[in-house]
């Protein structure tokens, strides 16, 4: 972790030039300066410290700079940046770090961390469809950027297999399999009609919950699937009826009565949200006045299993129509944690097909909708996957089918793809050249281009934007980042040529540069569940 490494270095030049505490200087970082300066890495944190400091951020630049260590080459700018120039060396020994060690973008502080992440977790009612894809994406992603980061992580799929949507669905099913309309309000699909169409015929001395427990077994083999073929291997499918199996509703009732977070009131069990941790802005049934637990109180007997299996911090991947179900868990969950920042929430939007110029309508309980199965059928698996990456969760999500089967530059994760089977292609040329592409090559004889040393410092940038993935918990920051990577590679490779017999020195350093970028490549295409293929 170089760049952790220089901004340690920088924060204790920092603490040694102004007589600050540690603390005081912990926003100090690194960020890539902007296009039209000359310089690998820039400082802003003068200005930010300005006030604190009571001096002009230039005069605190200037200071800054005097204190850095002699092999840094740094200049101070208006208003007031630490512009660095880093030594070649330094970015060569990155560049073999990165290649070479495994978990070199591991930090310290998630070495600790156990997370659950949730995700999906799709009503068990249909075939999983496009904002499932998304949340897919977007779950799976954030787990891998995590156990890259160092983390242990469990994915989960929790499983509503109780409640009146599966009544309905079993009733659904009843009457399509005896050959009359399912009820108004239950689920009138296609996909009904094929479910019936390959029942037994003993079926038709069933109850509607026997068809209930049919219905869920079939769609949850669906959905295991689909996620599979979408690359997403879930550590455990949990099932709701689980947690009423273990009497586990009941125990979080008595806990939360136990912490005085639960009070009786008309005939009902209502949670309170006036604590120290509150985020809801009113107090919530947990029991109804019929006796029937609320979904809410079930929810928190989750959690609480969740928090009773070690984990230290607790993240649920939701669709949209849950938006305003966030404050009243942030409340109860926070609370039963013992602190608010382990349990985060991370809200994604809705998605839209576009064929050509038009937006496809789509209703799930009429049945009319694609299906995730559908479009990876049509578009791929890594289309799917790099498509639904590419927008933060906050962000409405268009995805647009033609371009997603183009085979061009156009089609932003064939233009990445295809800098991979690039590389790999150049690798396979050198061996039939006879060029060793582990061929030594003296550090000290290295004089960057300024492509090459462009490429070089975007591979190091990788490290930031990791930890900006976690921070935003959204690998939207990825897709964004191999974009821009392709393109300083094809400016790379339009101006330079790599094997060159008359010049080994250069093509045994710029094998060992392309190794770099191809690796990094393939690990972050990784991270966001994409393939890396070594032909196109």
């Amino acid at each position: 972790m170089r760049l952790r490494a220089l901004e340690d270095s920088l924060r204790e030049s920092a603490v040694r030039a102004f007589g600050l505490p540690a603390g005081q200087v912990a926003s100090l970082s690194v960020s890539p300066p902007p296009g039209h300066v000359d310089a690998d890495a820039s400082v802003s944190w003068p200005i930010s410290a300005a006030k604190a400091l009571r001096k002009p951020p230039l005069k605190i630049a200037e200071e800054l700079k005097a204190a850095l260590p002699p092999e840094l080459t740094a200049g101070a700018v208006p208003p007031g940046f630490v512009n660095l120039k880093l030594a070649d060396g330094f970015l060569i020994d990155s560049l073999r770090d990165i290649t070479e060690k495994p978990g070199y973008f591991h930090r310290p502080e998630y070495a600790a961390e156990h997370i659950s992440l949730e995700f999906v977790s799709a009503n068990p009612t249909g075939p999983l469809h496009l904002a499932s894809g998304r949340g897919a994406t977007l779950g799976d992603s954030l787990a891998r950027v995590f156990r890259a980061l160092g983390a242990k992580v469990s994915e989960e799929f929790y499983v509503n297999d109780k409640g009146r949507q599966v009544e309905m669905l079993g009733l659904s099913l009843k009457a399509r399999f005896e050959g009359a309309e399912p009820p108004e309000d239950g689920y009138h699909g296609d996909y009904m009609k094929d479910l019936a169409a390959g029942m037994p015929k003993e079926a038709s001395s069933w109850d509607a919950a026997k068809f209930s427990e049919y219905a869920i077994t079939e769609m949850l083999k669906l959905h295991r699937t689909d996620m599979a073929a979408f690359r997403v291997e879930f550590d455990r499918w949990f099932l709701e009826s689980e947690l009423h199996a273990a009497g586990a509703p009941a125990k979080a009732l008595a806990e939360l009565r136990a912490r005085g977070m639960a009070y009786d009131k008309e005939n009902a069990v209502w949670f309170g949200a006036a604590s120290e941790l509150e985020s809801d802005d009113k107090d919530r049934v947990l029991v109804k006045s019929d006796g029937r637990n609320t979904y809410f109180l079930n929810d928190i007997a989750y959690h609480l299993d969740k928090l009773s299996r070690g984990f230290t911090r607790l993240i649920d991947v939701w669709g949209a129509d849950h938006h305003g179900y966030v404050p009243r868990m942030e409340a109860a969950v926070g609370a039963l944690a013992g602190a608010k920042d382990k349990f985060k929430v991370v809200i994604h939007q809705q998605v839209a097909l576009k064929r050509g110029a038009e937006l496809v309508k789509m209703s799930k309980r009429a049945g009319e909708f694609i299906s995730l199965k559908e479009l990876v059928d049509e578009v791929g698996t890594d289309a799917c996957r790099f498509f639904f990456a590419s927008r933060g969760p906050n962000t409405h999500l268009t995805f647009d089918v033609d371009l997603a089967k183009k085979r061009s530059n156009e089609n932003p994760v064939y233009y990445v793809q295809y800098v991979h089977a690039r590389i790999s292609s150049i690798f396979a040329n050198a061996a039939e050249k006879g060029v060793d592409p582990d061929a030594g090559f003296d550090p000290a004889a290295v004089a960057f281009n300024p492509e090459e040393r462009a490429l070089a410092m975007k591979l190091l940038w990788l490290e930031k934007v990791l930890g900006d993935c976690a921070r935003d918990y959204s690998p939207h920051h990825l897709t964004t980042y191999l974009v821009e990577l392709a393109a300083l590679f094809h400016s790379f490779y339009d101006k330079h040529k790599v094997l060159d017999p008359q010049v080994p020195q250069a093509t045994a350093f710029r094998l060992f540069l392309l190794r770099a970028v191809r690796k990094v490549i393939a690990d972050a295409l990784d991270l966001l569940g994409v393939s890396a293929p070594e032909r196109m």
